[in-house]
């Protein structure tokens, strides 16, 4: 299979929202609407589907998401999909959503994190999609820090071209920015001190691979099913083997552990060249951190280990190309990674 990557977003190109999980409640609309005004300042058209309503944990009856989702994603007017956020959910799509349709339909760019992981994975296993992990609707209207690019800047991408990224050693004290009482905020006060570490082992690390991976809560319960085959996908991609990205959203070290074990014993992580381990603030447990959790479970497979990476639920955030070729270089000073689309 080869990666499909959809064209470059262009000033004119439009963009959908819609919320395949969790809808956007009242006291976030400002934030909303600040969102959808800045790209339309930035030139691009924005169509809202009625999938948002934020009363309860999802938006719209799962029939209803999921008609809505296979209408944007397949719809030709369309050039990214780009949802508020994640939610709780999103796993009832799956079944509801026709892949072979998919498939066969020109990609669209879709940009999400924590539970569209869910939907994401399978887009780039299933149907060959390239995505955009790592960022969302709510956050568009944040500065990109120096290191770092916007998911903007990868949907705009030329075929061929590649975009560098390196650790700004910042991270945000908190899971989320409080938009009900900033919704136009562009910035949070983001704290120093935070970079990549190596947990199997000391040495550098120089690896390249296709990138896949996602939210731990979210992908553990695809691994080993037709939704989260990375092995059969692997087969597909040789002689290129994965860079695999997971991320920890609020679970304990003892759950992420238990998860990240699962996911090992599914095959998950069998092609992996190295596996980057997201930022989290995600709790401890009495007698193992969430870095531990990681050694524990993944520690076997005896390929660098990279954790901290801004690639998970903090701010400020990396946003990977899934599918897309992959470079990870770490070690003394270095912190870098690079992306090539097509």
């Amino acid at each position: 299979m080869t990666i499909r990557f959809p064209a470059p977003l262009r000033p004119g190109d439009r963009i959908g929202i819609t919320s395949p999980s969790s809808g956007v409640g009242e006291p976030f609309r400002p934030r909303l609407d600040f969102c959808v005004a800045t790209l339309r300042e930035r030139g691009f058209e924005v169509e809202i589907g009625s999938c948002m309503n934020g009363d309860g944990h999802v938006s719209a009856p799962v029939r209803a998401r999921a008609a809505e989702l296979m209408r944007m994603l397949t719809d030709p007017a369309i050039r990214a999909v780009v949802p508020p956020w994640g939610g709780e959910t999103a796993i009832d799509l799956l079944p509801f959503l026709d892949w072979a349709v998919i498939a066969a339909a020109e990609p669209t760019w879709y940009v999400g994190y924590s539970d569209n992981s869910t939907i994401m994975l399978p887009l780039t296993l299933r149907a060959g999609w390239a995505t955009l992990h790592g960022s969302n609707l709510m956050d568009t209207p944040l500065v990109t820090e120096p290191g770092l690019a916007s998911w903007l800047d990868l949907a705009t991408l030329e075929p061929g071209r590649s975009i560098v990224q390196t650790s700004p050693g910042l991270f945000w004290p908190e899971p989320f920015v409080d938009f009900r009482q900033q919704p136009e905020i562009t910035r949070p006060d983001y704290r120093s001190g935070r970079g990549w570490t190596r947990l199997d082992a000391d040495g550098p690390v120089d690896v390249s691979g296709r990138l896949i991976g996602g939210c731990i809560e979210t992908i553990c319960h695809l691994a080993g099913t037709a939704y989260g085959d990375t092995a059969a996908f692997a087969s597909r991609q040789q002689p290129d083997p994965l860079i695999v990205f997971v991320e920890a959203a609020e679970d304990n070290a003892f759950t992420i552990c238990r998860s990240l074990h699962g996911m090992r014993l599914a095959g998950f992580f069998d092609a992996a060249e190295a596996v980057l381990i997201g930022a989290t603030l995600a709790p401890d447990a009495a007698t193992m951190t969430q870095h531990d959790a990681v050694l524990d479970a993944l520690g076997p497979l005896r390929v660098p280990l990279i954790a901290d990476v801004e690639c998970g639920h903090v701010y400020p955030r990396l946003p990977l190309m899934t599918g897309a070729l992959g470079r990870v270089e770490f070690g003394p000073g270095v912190a870098r990674l690079t992306q090539t689309a097509g």
